[in-house]
């Protein structure tokens, strides 16, 4: 499993299925922590996605991994055996750099076999490897031209053959689409997934992209200010956040503090209040736009009058911020064409009290 310098105790210790570990791993620049005492593994076959913003840490983490960047303190495994002062070369991974670093006076064919060759492998095994990569990539018929002669997506995939010709036991990926356009990074995304899953490598890949996380990865770790705020699935990152940091990073929501009454109501800081079954205290409610609905005569949940303060129309749904109670909320409703609401227009909504999250004062805290 996965675990945070939270809950160091949780680390599985020596498992076959693991094989990437990082063990209360820190790297300081100066009196600066870049990340600071984080512990983590990646299982056999696994997605694994380092997530958060810029300057939280994500990056380095990756390049510790590699070998690129040295540990200030803590251990790095690779199959279970301690990598921390071993060069790359000796680490058993392949890396897809975010700028794809594929050489520009090479073929296709030849910037692919550039491992195999330091590596020294016979002529006739890397030609037949290296056809075996143009075919998973699907691009066979791209052999001979040189990198300046494909197109962004083309290139990526050549560096993602590249980075697995040799077998690596670990993938590393460092915001591999982020040099693509909107359209192409879904379509990207979408073929490495295929690729990576019918090879069953394991894969630590980095983004900020909330949506790529969420749609790629077997498990997530959210990062923030080179700490690890939870590690999960999707589902659980976006369902169950565990601290107000994760559950604004993660999709659109509404945080709204207050205290929960020994009777089981939420009031917040600006007196909306919400009932629903949780424990006494204080705590966080996250609200996202899907709790909140348009009332209509079968509507479930807690009916309210609601001022609108935004409408941002995108096509498939409106996105609408709302005054409730002094509490800004948002809900994304698909309204007939021609009849979005405006500012000032006031709607009757209803929040459904089953779905929110109520994190409280002490989970909230990091």
């Amino acid at each position: 499993m996965l675990a945070s310098s939270k809950d160091d105790e949780n680390v599985v210790r020596g498992s076959s299925d693991q094989v990437v570990e990082l063990r209360s791993v820190s790297k300081l620049y100066g009196d600066a922590a870049a990340v600071s005492s984080i512990s983590l593994n990646a299982r056999r076959g696994e997605l694994l996605c380092l997530l958060g913003p810029s300057g939280c840490g994500k990056t380095t983490t990756l390049r510790m991994v590699a070998g690129f960047v040295e540990p200030s303190s803590g251990s790095v495994y690779i199959n279970n055996i301690d990598m921390t002062h071993q060069p790359p070369y000796r680490r058993d991974t392949g890396m897809v750099f975010q700028s794809y670093a594929l050489f520009p006076h090479m073929t296709v064919a030849q910037n692919i076999a550039f491992g195999l060759e330091n590596l020294r492998w016979p002529r006739e095994r890397r030609t037949k490897r290296v056809a075996e990569m143009l075919k998973l990539i699907e691009l066979p018929h791209l052999a001979d031209r040189l990198p300046r002669q494909l197109s962004g997506g083309q290139q990526q995939r050549i560096a993602l053959a590249r980075a697995l010709a040799m077998g690596p036991a670990v993938l590393l990926l460092d915001e591999p689409f982020s040099n693509l356009d909107a359209q192409l990074r879904v379509r990207m995304r979408e073929e490495l997934q295929e690729v990576v899953r019918s090879v069953n490598v394991t894969t630590l890949f980095v983004t900020h992209d909330q949506e790529e996380a969420l749609a790629m990865s077997d498990r997530i770790v959210v990062m923030n200010a080179g700490k690890v705020e939870q590690i999960g699935t999707p589902g659980e990152i976006y369902e169950t956040p565990a601290t107000p940091f994760v559950a604004k990073f993660i999709g659109w929501c509404s945080l709204l503090k207050g205290v929960v009454s020994a009777e089981g109501v939420f009031t917040s800081a600006a007196g909306l209040r919400i009932k629903a079954d949780w424990s006494p205290g204080p705590g966080t409610v996250v609200i996202r736009p899907e709790h909140v609905k348009l009332s209509t005569g079968g509507s479930a949940g807690q009916a309210h009058q609601a001022r609108v303060l935004h409408s941002h129309y995108s096509g498939g749904a409106t996105r609408v911020v709302l005054d409730i109670n002094g509490e800004q909320l948002t809900m994304q409703e698909r309204f007939p064409f021609g009849h979005h609401p405006k500012p000032g227009d006031l709607l009757g909504i209803t929040i459904n009290t089953n779905d929110i999250r109520l994190i409280s004062a002490n989970e909230g805290q990091s």
